[in-house]
């Protein structure tokens, strides 16, 4: 086994423990109160900009910020994990994404089946173009933007793509349906909300 593929087990292997353990791995805190974190980079953006129409026909926006706050060790999406937020669109439409990492951990963004999300390794992403830059190896302290034709209905992920990430939770709900007509929002327990 190669010292890279080592690490790599290693890492995988303690980052699975938070969903065991309750205790975050060390050194890899993601907390709000983390060091480095460039909180400026979301001024402003809330939970609810998730997803949003775009002015283009049949288009949405999603804004996913990763470490938006302490929730599930900052291994989170705009505060929601474990698929605790689901965005719905209808099938045919197009979905652009805008990322950002404020953390100097490294994240990224990546749509899958939503069954992925509890391997160590994501596969490449399920619809051509659904992946920001390098999303094995993640980005520190920026931003990345893709967009993608969501043209299979299923149940999918939007999920951070370095390993390990989302087998402890750092996924959202993404269904794309044959039956919607207009794009919702639900956040955790809250009734879905058409967005217009």
């Amino acid at each position: 086994m190669t010292a890279h593929r080592f690490t790599l087990s290693l890492f995988a292997g303690l980052c699975l423990s938070t969903s065991v353990s309750a205790q975050a791995p060390a050194g890899h805190n993601h907390g709000a109160e983390m060091p480095g974190l460039k909180k400026e980079m979301f001024a402003g953006i809330t939970a609810e900009d998730l997803l949003k129409m775009s002015d283009k026909p049949k288009t949405v926006k999603v804004v996913l910020v990763a470490t938006f706050n302490a929730a599930n060790y900052g291994m989170n999406f705009n505060g929601y994990s474990h698929g605790n937020a689901l965005l719905t669109v209808p099938k045919d439409w197009t979905i652009e994404v805008t990322f950002i990492n404020p953390s100097p951990i490294p994240h990224s963004a990546i749509v899958i089946d939503k069954a992925e999300t509890k391997k160590l390794q994501v596969p490449e992403p399920y619809f051509e173009g659904g992946a920001s830059p390098k999303h094995i190896q993640g980005m520190s302290s920026g931003k990345a933007e893709f967009s993608f034709l969501a043209d299979e209905a299923g149940e999918f992920a939007l999920a951070c793509g370095f390993p390990a990430h989302s087998a402890t939770g750092h996924w959202l709900g993404l269904n794309i349906s044959n039956d919607a007509s207009i794009p919702t929002l639900k956040l955790g327990d809250l009734p879905a909300k058409e967005i217009k």
